[in-house]
């Protein structure tokens, strides 16, 4: 079958290999007659791809041992709440660094819980970069600081974290997570949505740092509660089980690939291409983000032209390119070329880029 040319910020393209594989034992996994969906999450076929997934993700990136991988639902956007719920506490702040929509949404969450500040931003510049380490000054209460790691909506993309901080670095890495190689060190806490790099919508994977799991928060519904997970391993209740198994697949294909020095290489031989298109367009496409902060995964440009824009969009998509309109919120387009984009298919729309241009 041919697969479509997708590139959906999210949900977005999962790997072949992988949806193959999940085709294969759809009816019948692990030799049970059932569909990983019909099993009991407290059997022992489930549990050992629950197991799988957390061991997978603890491989892939690093993971030390002090620090607990869980599994939650409700997107990043509940770890907007969840995450001043947990760690701000009575003359405490969370800080916070704006670089785009989702770092705004996480603050106006935490703003409803307890006391925040937001000690740096770019939306002077429309979120074209990422502000400068020296920049970033805690405040003297701060509990945490909250950065998010890459920024779909505007192309740009941290690639160094600000270091030698007094209080946990938390980071909103839903659009790059296994992406690149990371030092989990670093920070206090990471969680990101599965919906773009590492596998289907319906579950948040948090890597958190075993000392900010309090034993004393009960005054919070039980839900809502780090300990809740780390406690039970993630099987508190009945967990998405058909998405982590997917996520335990992805996260063999890219052992497969060569584990995430491979990745990375791979994803910034996919960008290069459609940033050279960009900047040996004589101007002709406009990228959004400074150079040096570029992302990886979402390469963000508009046209000189609007009218040729439009055109631009509407022969894409003529020629089976999906998901290349820019989001709502801003216009332009985007491309969105997470690790399961097939560096060919990245390929064909550099090449699509430049013939359009020379029949403008």
């Amino acid at each position: 079958m041919k697969r479509a040319l997708n590139f959906n910020a999210g949900p977005a393209a999962m790997p072949a290999e992988v949806l193959q594989k999940a085709e294969k034992h759809w009816l019948n996994i692990a030799d049970t007659g059932m569909a990983v969906m019909e099993l009991s999450h407290r059997s022992k076929e489930y549990e050992q791809i629950h197991e799988n997934a957390i061991q997978g993700l603890r491989k892939l990136l690093s993971i030390p041992s002090d620090y607990e991988v869980l599994f939650i639902q409700g997107g990043a956007s509940l770890q907007f709440s969840m995450i001043p719920m947990n760690f701000l506490h009575e003359n405490t702040s969370g800080n916070y660094v704006l670089t785009g929509s989702w770092s705004e949404k996480a603050l106006k969450e935490a703003q409803k819980i307890g006391s925040t500040a937001p000690i740096a931003s770019t939306k002077e510049n429309s979120y074209r970069s990422i502000p400068q380490l020296s920049d970033i000054n805690t405040t003297e209460n701060a509990a945490y600081l909250h950065i998010t790691s890459n920024n779909t909506i505007y192309g740009t993309q941290w690639h160094t974290y600000p270091t030698q901080l007094h209080i946990p670095l938390i980071a909103d890495m839903s659009s790059d997570i296994l992406s690149k190689q990371i030092d989990i060190n670093q920070f206090g806490m990471i969680y990101a949505g599965a919906q773009k790099n590492l596998g289907p919508s319906g579950v948040t994977v948090v890597i958190i740092h075993k000392d900010l799991i309090s034993q004393d928060n009960d005054h919070l519904p039980t839900m809502l509660q780090y300990k809740t997970y780390a406690n039970n391993s993630s099987l508190y209740n009945t967990p998405p089980t058909l998405a982590i198994y997917l996520l335990s697949l992805v996260l063999e294909w890219a052992e497969e690939k060569g584990g995430l020095q491979a990745i990375e290489k791979m994803n910034e031989n996919k960008a290069k291409y459609l940033y050279d298109a960009i900047d040996e367009s004589d101007g002709f496409y406009l990228g959004h983000a400074e150079k040096s902060r570029r992302s990886m995964m979402n390469v963000t440009f508009n046209l000189a032209d609007k009218e040729k824009e439009a055109l631009f969009l509407q022969s894409a998509s003529d020629a089976g390119f999906i998901g290349l309109n820019g989001h709502r919120s801003i216009g332009g387009c985007r491309a969105s070329i997470y690790n399961a984009v097939p560096e060919d298919h990245v390929y064909k729309l550099a090449q699509f880029m430049k013939s359009f241009k020379r029949n403008s």
